[in-house]
């Protein structure tokens, strides 16, 4: 594999749109190559180079090549944006659409990103070794279509809307998450190791969500069925397994009625 490394040189004084920053628009180019490819700040179309120092080469396709990104990047947007494969790892705070629409390949932050991280994602996997904003693994606004494939690892914190209209994949919370977990989740599984605030399942109909910790306000769609033993990404314990939303619409399978199921780790 490749590396390509860019290291931010100018701050933009407003937020650069840079979907460029992937393995799939890098493939196969040298430095200079890399340096002249558009990124965007509103209307106003900027060379990559304007803003980062580029050096390395990338591989002959994305699978083959990985992306440094270095320095301060909260007014960057897009970074691995709808990418397929390779590796992309960021070494600093990230802007918004981190991963968004992802396919394929990883993505490690080494920071916190903001909103819509993992948007639409369909495979591949995502690492946030600090917070996560709110709409993390969500649909877009407007859209009905969250996450449906690939993995989400956050190792602190997750803002709102976490899993909107998820309906597959995987995301993993290491600390807390505020309201509206997995609404109108159809599919997927949600770990939250630490507490959620109210509105967890709200109008979910399929899908697995967890949380060790507490949950400040349960929603009144669950209906509690049994205590279970279950081991939850290494970790084994007893839940209380709830039932919902039982306010929403629900499909059988094989004559069974399919519910979202919400598990909270009973602690002595």
């Amino acid at each position: 594999m490749e590396t390509v490394t860019l290291t931010i040189k100018d701050q933009p004084g407003l937020y650069l749109e840079a979907d460029t920053i992937s393995p799939d628009a890098l493939a196969g180019k040298k430095a200079e190559e890399i340096a002249g490819l558009p990124v965007y700040i509103g209307k106003e179309e900027h060379r990559l180079g304007d803003f980062f120092d580029v050096s390395g080469r990338a591989g002959a396709t994305a699978a083959e090549t990985k992306i440094v990104v270095g320095g301060d990047l909260s007014r960057v947007k897009y970074i691995g944006m709808k990418m397929t494969g390779g590796e992309v790892v960021v070494n600093g705070n990230a802007d918004m659409y981190v991963g968004a629409w992802m396919q394929g390949g990883k993505i490690t932050v080494n920071g916190n990103v903001d909103a819509f991280a993992g948007t639409g994602m369909k495979g591949g996997e995502l690492i946030v070794k600090g917070n996560a904003g709110n709409y993390l693994g969500a649909a877009y606004r407007g859209d009905w279509r969250g996450m449906s494939g690939g993995k989400i690892t956050v190792t602190g914190n997750a803002g709102s809307d976490l899993g909107t209209f998820m309906t597959g994949g995987e995301i993993v919370i290491g600390g807390d998450v505020d309201v509206h977990v997995a609404t109108h989740a159809e599919g997927g599984k949600i770990i939250v190791k630490g507490n959620a605030k109210s509105r967890v399942g709200g109008q979910m109909v399929e899908g697995e969500i967890y949380v060790f910790g507490s949950i400040d306000l349960m929603m009144p769609g669950f209906a509690y069925r049994e205590d279970v033993d279950i081991e939850v990404d290494g970790t084994k314990g007893r839940f209380a397994l709830y039932e919902g939303d039982l306010g929403e619409r629900h499909r059988k399978r094989k004559g069974q009625m399919i519910y979202g199921k919400l598990y909270q780790q009973i602690r002595a």
